[in-house]
This record gives C-alpha cells, sequence and structure tokens, in this order.
C-alpha cells in the first residue's frame, strides 16, 4: 500500500465499500459525539468524512490533533446509512472507519478559519495566503484560473499561433505607466526595465517571419492598485499576427473569448460571434464611458438643442459656452417617490457636479423642478431624441462634452443598479474601434498618444501631414465585457517614416525616437509586414468568469493596495553591499 494515500479524499464511493484504503490531508472539521468522532478529512480534490469510535487505538491521538493538521488515516470504507447521507459530498454515500491514523504535520492555531468563508479581513488574508487559499471558494478560483488557461491556450494553438516567450529584463517604454526599474551591475547608473507589456518583442517577432504569436505573458506595471486591477504584475493573452485587418484580429480573438466564457458559463449567456461594434465617439455619447456596459438597457442622448436657448438659463447659458447635455432616459419609473429623484440630485453633488435636473413624463405633460422649462416643442423634441413617453423620467448633465460624458455614464451605471435593470446571468462582448490617435494634455496643452503609441493612424502618413493631430483617428481598438476592458489593441504602425511622424506630433525628436526604439526602427528598415494584435487581460477574463468582483480573489499570491507582499515581506530594504555592487546610494525623501 502507498505510504501516503491509495485514494483521494474525492474518490471513495459505494465502489469501494468493503475495502481498505488510505487517505492523506488536512483535518478540516471534528465534531466530537462522545463515543464517536468524526473527523472530515480534505485535500485538493475533496472531503470524506472518517469516524472513529472511542475504543479505536487512534481516538486519543485525533481527538488532540488541531485542524488544519495534516494526517494520514487509514481504515475500511463503509456505507452510511440512509438518514446520514451527505448529497453535498462527492463521497457523501460512504465514510472511512479510521483503523491508523498517522500526524503528518502538526497545525498550531490557525489566524483564520479555514473551514468557514467568514472575512478575516484583507490584512490577515494576504498575510496567511497559503491558509486563506486552502479555502473552498479561492481553492476553487484558481483552479478555474488555470482551466481557463489552459483552455485558451488550446484556441489559440488550434488556430495556428505559436507560444514563444519574451524578455523580462528590457528597455523603458512610454506604455502609460511608470515602469519598474532594475539597477544593472555591469553597466553602473543604467537599468533595465521590467515590461509594461511585450509591445516591441512581439512587433519584432512579426518582423522575424513568425506568422501568428501568443504567449500568457506577465507585465509589469508600476500604478496603484483597484478592484479590476492588480499592483504591480498582471498577465495576459498577448498576442499577434502578420497580414490583417483589423476586421483579420477581431475574427481570431472573438472565437477564442466566447469560447472560454461559454466552456465556464455555467448557463449564462455569452454574446456570439461577431461581437459588435462601437465607436470610441458613440460609446462616449451612448454610454458615457468606453467600457460601456451592455447589459443596461439606458442609452444616453444628447439633447442639448432641447436646452439651447431655453428659460432655463442655468443650462442655456452653459451651451453658449460650450457646454452639451446629455439625457439619461429611464423607463416606467415615473411612479418612484419624489425622494429618488432628489436622491440622484444628491449623488451627482458627491460626484462634483452642481447637480443633476431631471423631468417626469406623465399625461403629456413634465413635471419636476425644470418642467416649466420643457414643454410644447421643446418637451416633444426631448421624447424624440430620448425615445420616451409617459411613465418615463430623463435625468440631465450639462458639462463640456467629457464632463456631461462621465456624469452620464455614472448615473447610467447607478440607476442600471439601483433599479435592477441589469441583464442577469450574462457576458455581454463589444469591441470600441476608433479611438483618437491624439489627446491634448489639459494642463500642459501638450499633445500626447491617446492610446498606445505603435499604433497605425487611419489615413497614414497623409493624415499625419495634413490633419488636425485631435481629428485623427487610429486602428486602435478595446474589447469589453460588461463594462470591465479586458484588452487593448491595435494595428501596428510598421513604417518608419509614419512612425518617425507620429511621435514627432507628440513632441519627440528623430533622434530620440531612434535611441528609444533603436531596436524595432531598424527592424523595420529590413521589411517589416503589415500586423496587428491585441493582450486581452487573463485576470479579469478570471474574475468575470468567477464572478468575484475583485481582482486579488483570482490571483495565486497578490498584493495589497499600497502595493506590498505581507506574506514575503516585499518591497524590502536591501544590504549596504548589495547597494554597493548596484553603485547607488539610497536617499530617502525629505519629511
Amino acid at each position: 500500500m502507498h505510504a501516503y494515500r491509495t485514494h483521494t479524499c474525492n474518490d471513495l464511493t459505494t465502489a469501494q465499500v468493503g475495502q481498505t484504503a488510505r487517505l492523506s490531508g488536512w483535518v478540516h472539521r471534528k465534531r466530537d459525539h462522545g463515543q464517536l468522532l468524526f473527523v472530515d478529512l480534505r485535500d485538493h480534490y475533496g472531503v470524506t468524512q472518517c469516524v472513529l469510535d472511542v475504543s479505536d487505538p487512534a481516538f486519543k491521538l485525533a481527538e488532540a490533533v488541531r485542524t488544519e493538521s495534516v494526517v494520514t488515516v487509514t481504515g475500511k470504507v463503509v456505507a452510511r446509512s440512509a438518514e446520514t447521507v451527505n448529497s453535498a459530498l462527492k463521497t457523501g454515500q460512504v465514510e472511512l472507519r479510521v483503523a491508523e491514523l498517522v500526524v503528518q504535520s502538526h497545525a498550531d492555531h490557525i489566524p483564520l478559519q479555514v473551514n468557514s468563508d467568514q472575512d478575516a479581513g484583507e490584512e490577515i488574508r494576504l498575510k496567511y495566503r497559503f491558509l486563506d487559499l486552502r479555502r473552498d471558494k479561492i481553492h476553487r478560483n484558481i483552479v478555474l484560473r488555470s482551466a481557463v488557461i489552459s483552455s485558451i491556450r488550446r484556441r489559440m494553438i488550434d488556430q495556428g499561433f505559436m507560444e514563444f516567450q519574451t524578455p523580462i529584463l528590457t528597455a523603458s517604454s512610454p506604455e502609460g505607466a511608470r515602469d519598474f526599474l532594475v539597477p544593472s551591475r555591469l553597466h553602473p547608473g543604467k537599468f533595465y526595465a521590467l515590461p509594461q507589456a511585450p509591445q516591441q518583442f512581439k512587433q519584432l517577432i512579426m518582423v522575424a517571419g513568425f506568422d501568428r504569436y501568443f504567449q500568457i505573458a506577465p507585465c509589469f506595471r508600476d500604478e496603484d492598485g483597484r478592484a479590476d486591477r492588480s499592483p504591480g504584475e498582471f498577465y495576459q493573452l498577448d498576442l499577434e499576427m502578420s497580414y490583417v485587418t483589423q476586421e483579420d484580429v477581431f475574427a481570431a480573438i472573438e472565437p477564442v473569448l466566447a469560447g472560454v466564457f461559454e466552456e465556464f458559463a455555467n448557463g449564462r449567456s455569452v454574446t456570439k460571434p461577431p461581437f459588435p461594434r462601437i465607436t470610441f465617439a458613440d460609446a462616449l455619447l451612448k454610454y458615457g464611458s468606453d467600457k460601456p456596459d451592455l447589459r443596461n438597457p439606458i442609452e444616453i442622448a444628447d439633447v442639448t438643442e432641447v436646452f439651447a436657448g431655453s428659460g432655463f438659463s442655468i443650462f442655456a447659458k452653459a451651451i453658449d459656452k460650450g457646454a452639451v447635455v446629455r439625457a439619461v432616459p429611464v423607463k416606467k419609473i415615473a411612479d418612484q417617490p419624489r425622494s429618488f429623484f432628489d436622491k440622484m440630485n444628491e449623488w451627482a453633488r458627491e460626484q462634483g457636479a452642481p447637480g443633476m435636473g431631471y423631468v417626469i413624463l406623465a399625461d403629456g405633460a413634465g413635471k419636476g423642478p425644470i418642467a416649466k422649462f420643457i414643454e410644447g416643442e421643446r418637451l416633444a423634441k426631448l421624447k424624440s431624441l430620448t425615445g420616451t413617453g409617459d411613465g418615463d423620467a430623463v435625468f440631465f448633465a450639462c458639462d463640456k462634452a467629457e464632463g456631461a460624458a462621465k456624469l452620464a455614464g455614472l448615473a447610467r451605471t447607478k440607476l442600471g443598479h439601483d433599479l435592477g435593470l441589469l441583464e442577469q446571468s450574462s457576458f455581454r462582448f463589444c469591441w470600441v474601434v476608433d479611438f483618437p490617435m491624439y489627446e491634448k494634455d489639459p494642463d500642459t496643452d501638450k499633445i500626447d498618444f491617446s492610446h498606445n503609441p505603435f499604433s497605425m493612424p487611419q489615413g497614414g502618413l497623409e493624415a499625419l501631414t495634413s490633419k488636425d493631430p485631435l481629428d485623427i483617428l487610429a486602428f486602435q481598438y478595446d474589447i469589453v465585457c460588461n463594462g470591465v476592458e479586458l484588452s487593448s489593441g491595435a494595428i501596428r504602425n510598421h513604417r518608419p517614416d509614419i512612425m518617425i511622424k507620429a511621435f514627432e506630433i507628440a513632441g519627440y525628436a528623430r533622434e530620440d525616437v531612434e535611441t528609444r526604439f533603436a531596436g524595432m526602427l531598424n527592424a523595420f528598415k529590413y521589411g517589416a509586414p503589415p500586423h496587428g494584435g491585441s493582450a486581452p487581460g487573463i485576470d479579469r477574463i478570471v474574475m468575470l468568469i468567477a464572478g468575484e468582483p475583485n481582482i486579488r480573489e483570482v490571483i495565486l499570491f497578490p498584493m495589497n493596495q499600497r502595493a506590498e507582499d505581507l506574506m514575503m515581506n516585499a518591497p524590502s530594504e536591501v544590504s549596504e553591499r548589495q547597494l554597493r555592487e548596484l553603485h547607488i546610494r539610497v536617499q530617502p525623501p525629505k519629511k
């Protein structure tokens, strides 16, 4: 017989009744019934109930052992009586009558309950993550993560993609976040950077003649954490393809994502390819966000013309100064109490807005504080633009286009959640396309890239030389699911002359571009195929499938919000000797 187990804790059924079995695992739970002691034994696979009689030699040892100790038990498999069958367990029709028990490892008093979902607090959970990971829910999440990655890898290979690994120590690149820098011992005063993404390398793979590349790539960005983003590091399905248009990239990714979500949907519906395409401009107009949640039926409308020149001077004067008015129409809520509408006004003030006007539509007229300013033709125009009628209500956001879109988008999300309007048990995908190539920094008035600097501008070199930079669109796209951005991607700029000009508009001198991107620019001089790709986030995919609101619930060993690893005590100070080897002197910030 094997030294530790003949079966896992999820194997035993009535087929093994009468046989001798050996199991190893953690003591999950104990129940002392006086003459009988029940021990639930747990391993990676499941739970088996073990039973000892007070007369059994191992009874005293089992009675004394703490939960989460590791034990090996040997005994006969016996059938449970009908009234004691546990249908929640695969092994619930049998139990192991223990004849021998060996303690492999004693457990101290544990700082969190493994056999309970009781919240132990983030600090305790992350400090003792190895214990937290034993808990059923998060253990299943990590198993799910492995299964999702395996499914993705299989689907990519089936489409003819080849998996390669790109360097971790590389050069700094303007990806939109701070780099993690690694000092070089051999080159004093110089630094490597951990890759924010394998962007340049995957493009070079295309230049090297490999047609379809992918990897489950680790990426590193020195940025703050939030619910859908882990601080420090994350993983993405990084992919690139040669001789493709934007639609070719979509056609390659859609069956992978739809297939993975369908595989693990457990009855939830998934958008069928082809996914809807929404322009960036339309996304901001209709949803107030470039990450639209299509489960929400509310669509925002531009109603600036309803208020232009109206008696509602607050809006009318703002419109004269360049503001717009966005309407958030909601069906069949006219019977909500007045307090509901007033609370929306208060909520808007909490977001930094002056408030949020509204009109309730009933009996062919409008009701509410600003209804008297929207009558006759203006009311008819409002109904036409918003698709509303009696029984509905419309909320308004007035500001410059960006501010109005933001407030209206937040209101759309809040109303959708508060009123229970979101489509349940579904994954709704869409592509957001036609992103602007450039944006203007409101503080410095400087033109900069709005998305990926290596994207091909729509119209190529001619657009860069003849159009206002803020009017240039790029072949850039995001894939969004349920309001969560899973991926950014683009058709790449594969021509040195277009790249030099694109960076010049963003304030980079030719010499600077040639220095910072020497490897890629030099490669492009020797024949680069048109190519494009994308990089859906693995962590976010698993978070959505698992139905978790926080990304830390699907990451094996996450950091806290302050980018600290409480379990391994990182970041930590290093010795003076190590600093001398790296030619570094620490200069603490001034207090």
